[in-house]
């Protein structure tokens, strides 16, 4: 069974960091594609970044670029998505998902509709 377990979730300063790390089970990382995605209240779902593990690939949100870093541990089964920089608005429900066929992105947008999803963690910035 596929898992995605997410921490490192919390509560802090604007211009604050944060590390979440998002635990794989059930799979290994080979083909796949693992991405990370966030849910503001009252907003859509949308991609933050995404790593391919068959090349390394990786890509971000323009919103993010330069602040965020997306990096695994494939011997733990794990990537991670550090957070500089942040700001109010960077607070949301962050979820990791994957996607066994390593789909990253579909026509330049991170592709959002990936198999399997964690249960969020929450990443409140404040002013």
């Amino acid at each position: 069974e596929v898992q995605l377990v997410e921490s490192g979730g919390g509560l802090v300063q604007a211009g604050g960091s944060l590390r979440l790390s998002c635990v794989a089970s059930g799979f290994t990382f080979d083909d796949y594609a693992i991405g990370w995605f966030r849910q503001a209240p009252g907003k859509e779902r949308e991609g933050v970044s995404c790593i391919f593990f068959l090349d390394g690939s990786t890509y971000y949100a323009d919103s993010v670029k330069g602040r965020f870093t997306i990096s695994s541990d494939n011997a733990k089964n794990t990537v991670y998505l550090q957070m500089n920089s942040l700001n109010p608005e960077d607070t949301a429900v962050y979820y990791c998902a994957a996607d066994p066929v390593g789909v990253c992105r579909i026509s330049g947008t991170l592709y959002t509709g990936m198999d399997y999803w964690g249960k969020g963690t929450l990443v409140t910035v404040s002013s």
